[in-house]
Order: C-alpha cells, then sequence, then structure tokens
C-alpha cells in the first residue's frame, strides 16, 4: 500500500483501490483462484515485475497444492525469474510448465493473457473482458512494484494465512530440493 500513495499519491491511490480491488476480487470467485493468479503470473512476468510475479506465483503454488494435493512444478522464486523472456519464449516456458502440472486446459488462459498484454487482441467475451482488466490493473501493480522494488514475500492470497497448509508446502517443497 506504501508503494501505491508513494507513487500515485493518497487521493489517486485510494480511487485506484476502489475502482480495482471489487472487480478483482469479482474475477477471483468467477475465473477461480488458480486462473485468475495464473494471468497475474504472465503479465506480471510480461511486465517484468518482480515482486507481483513471485506472489502471485506462490499463491498459485498453493491454490494447486490445496486443490489437487501436489506440489506445482516449480517454485515462485524459479518462476519469478522468467521476467526477462520474450513473450513467445514465456508462452512456450508456461505451456510447458502447465503441461506437466497437468493444467493442460489453462495454456488457452496464458494465450489470451499474453495477447490482450502485447495488444495483438481484444476483449472478445466477458471472460478475456477480466483478463482485460487485470492486464491493466496489473499494469499499475507492476509499474508500482517495479519502481519500489520491495521485497517479495508473500503469497498474495488468502490461502496465505492456513498454516497448515503453507507447513505441508515447506515440507514439500524442502524434500524437492
Amino acid at each position: 500500500m506504501a508503494p501505491m500513495v508513494e507513487q500515485l499519491g493518497p487521493f489517486r491511490a485510494i480511487v485506484w483501490f476502489a475502482a480495482n480491488m471489487p472487480r478483482y476480487e469479482r474475477t477471483l470467485r468467477v475465473l477461480g483462484p488458480l486462473r485468475t493468479h495464473l494471468v497475474a503470473v504472465t503479465v506480471s512476468l510480461h511486465n517484468g515485475c518482480r515482486y507481483c510475479t513471485y506472489g502471485h506465483a506462490y499463491a498459485l503454488e498453493l491454490v494447486h497444492l490445496h486443490e489437487r494435493d501436489v506440489l506445482f512444478p516449480i517454485d515462485a522464486q524459479t518462476l519469478a525469474d522468467w521476467r526477462e523472456l520474450s513473450p513467445v519464449e514465456l508462452r512456450d516456458r508456461l505451456r510447458d510448465l502447465l503441461q506437466e502440472a497437468g493444467l493442460h486446459r489453462e495454456v488457452l488462459w496464458v494465450d489470451r493473457t499474453l495477447a490482450m498484454a502485447t495488444g495483438a487482441q481484444r476483449p472478445m467475451d466477458g471472460d478475456e473482458a477480466r483478463i482485460a482488466h487485470l492486464v491493466r490493473m496489473f499494469g499499475v501493480l507492476n509499474a508500482v512494484g517495479i519502481a519500489a522494488q520491495p521485497e517479495p514475500d508473500e503469497a498474495h492470497d488468502p490461502l496465505n494465512k492456513d498454516v497448515a497448509l503453507k507447513s505441508r508446502y515447506s515440507e514439500l517443497r524442502a524434500a524437492v530440493r
């Protein structure tokens, strides 16, 4: 919040949150947390924001573990290191990762997101309008994250408060390393 106020000023930051967060919450309910965080990761990687990429990648990991009871193939830090990739290489790596995770249908969401983030596609339905909103919303969040350079800290999801899930996640990650 402090970097948003610093970058936008207090009034604009409040207006921005009031305009964007209710729609983000609706998107979480409609698309689900896995897809919403996947879109956030994709946009944040495309824009080069380490903080947002990490927070939403960690959230994606927790959601995946919670929903499927299996660890996501790579960790948030590794995923956050993909920030310098071209859109084509990013798409290819995310496709391979999602297929390895058994999330084959989610590749379409990466494709749509990158198409909108690069300006190659305009939204054609309600779900794509949600993606377009996330692309715009994370454009602002990513710009603030890049300017402020906060250290990545936690998952950007309510599952971050699930102590048992995070403990299980840590145990599984430690066993993989």
